[in-house]
C-alpha cells in the first residue's frame, strides 16, 4: 500500500486573515458541496505527513519516521505473515485516536497498550488522563511514553517532565514500565542537530534520571534506520532498557537496530484497525506469553 492512498482526511494548518475567512465563506456559499466538505475529518493517525505539517504537541509514535520516510514504504497494515504462538497482541495510541471504548479493545483482544502522556518539556497529551486508567478499568495493562525532542532540553529536564506528568510507575499488576519515544525529528532535521556522542549522552542522561524517579529501566521504542544514524548503532542500552522496534512489515519478525540482539516489543504497522477505536491505530506484539509480560509490568524476573 502506498503512502498516497493512505493519504490522512486531517486538514493541514493554516494562518487565518480576514480576507481569507471572507474569501473562504464565499467560494463555500458559491461552489457545490464536496465529500470533502460534508465529511468530518477521520480519527486516526496522519499517513501522508512531510515537515511542517505537525503542529508541537502533535507527534506521535512513528510520526517522525513517516516524515522523513524511514519505515512507511514496508507498511502493509497486515499482521506478520507467520503465526506468532507466545506472541501477545497491543496497541499503542495517543490524541490522534480519540474516544476510545476500553471494553471493546480489551473484548478484541487487545491486552496491552502504551499512550502518549508527554512531549519535550510542557507539552501533555490531552487524552491521557482519561485513557490510562480507563484501560485499567478494562483490564488492558497499560503504560505511558514520552515523545523525545532531544534539541529542546536535556535528557535529565524531560524524563522528570515524563515522570511528573503520568511515566511514572505503580506495582497494580497492570502498570508497564514508562517509554522513551526516540525517532526522527516530526519538526526538523532527523537527528535534532545532535551528534552520535551527543546523542548517546542524552539518552544516558533520560535514563538515569527515570530511573533514579520510578525504580524502572525506560523502554526504548525507535526504529532500526534512526538508530543506527543517529546513535551510530550504538549497543550501549542493549543490556538496560527493553527495546520497542518499530519495523512496518507483515514478515515474520523485525529487522533491528543495531546494538540490540533481541527485541521485547514490534510496532508492525501503523495503519491497524481494533474494535472500539475509529481510524487506524498502531499494532504491536509482546515477544512471549502474558506471564512474561506481567512479569515486565510488575518487575520480577
Amino acid at each position: 500500500m502506498s503512502l498516497s492512498s493512505r493519504r490522512s482526511t486531517r486538514p493541514r494548518r493554516r494562518a487565518l486573515t480576514l480576507a481569507g475567512v471572507v474569501t473562504a465563506a464565499l467560494a463555500l456559499l458559491l461552489s457545490p458541496l464536496t465529500p470533502a466538505h460534508a465529511a468530518a475529518p477521520a480519527a486516526g493517525e496522519p499517513q501522508d505527513l512531510e515537515l511542517g505539517d505537525l503542529q508541537p504537541g502533535e507527534a506521535f509514535m512513528g510520526a517522525g519516521a513517516l516524515i522523513h520516510g524511514e519505515e512507511a514504504p514496508a507498511d502493509t497494515g497486515e499482521e506478520p505473515a507467520t503465526p506468532l504462538q507466545s506472541r501477545v497482541p497491543g496497541i499503542d495510541v495517543s490524541h490522534w485516536q480519540g474516544t476510545i471504548n476500553w471494553s471493546s479493545v480489551r473484548s478484541a483482544g487487545i491486552q496491552f497498550a502504551w499512550m502518549k502522556a508527554t512531549e519535550g518539556t510542557n507539552y501533555t497529551d490531552p487524552s491521557f488522563d482519561r485513557n490510562y486508567p480507563a484501560a485499567h478499568a478494562a483490564g488492558v495493562i497499560r503504560g505511558a511514553y514520552h515523545f523525545a525532542l532531544p534539541d529542546r532540553s536535556s535528557g535529565a529536564t524531560q524524563a522528570n517532565f515524563f515522570a511528573s506528568n503520568g511515566g511514572a510507575w505503580s506495582a497494580d499488576n497492570l502498570t508497564l514500565p514508562g517509554v522513551l519515544d526516540i525517532e526522527a525529528n516530526p519538526y526538523g532535521a532527523q537527528c535534532y542537530g545532535l551528534s552520535t556522542s551527543q546523542m548517546r549522552s542524552w539518552i544516558t542522561d533520560f535514563y538515569n534520571t527515570y530511573r533514579s524517579r520510578t525504580g524502572r529501566d525506560i523502554v526504548i521504542y525507535t526504529s532500526p534506520s534512526w538508530w543506527n544514524t543517529c546513535t551510530g548503532g550504538w549497543s550501549g542500552m542493549a543490556s538496560l532498557s527493553p527495546l520497542w522496534v518499530a519495523h512496518w512489515t507483515s514478515a515474520s519478525s523485525p529487522t533491528l537496530p543495531t546494538g540490540f540482539s533481541i527485541w521485547t516489543v514490534w510496532q508492525y504497522t501503523s495503519t491497524g484497525s481494533v474494535s472500539g477505536i475509529s481510524g487506524n491505530v498502531d499494532r504491536d506484539w509482546f515477544n512471549g506469553s502474558r506471564d512474561r509480560l506481567l512479569a515486565l509490568a510488575n518487575n520480577t524476573p
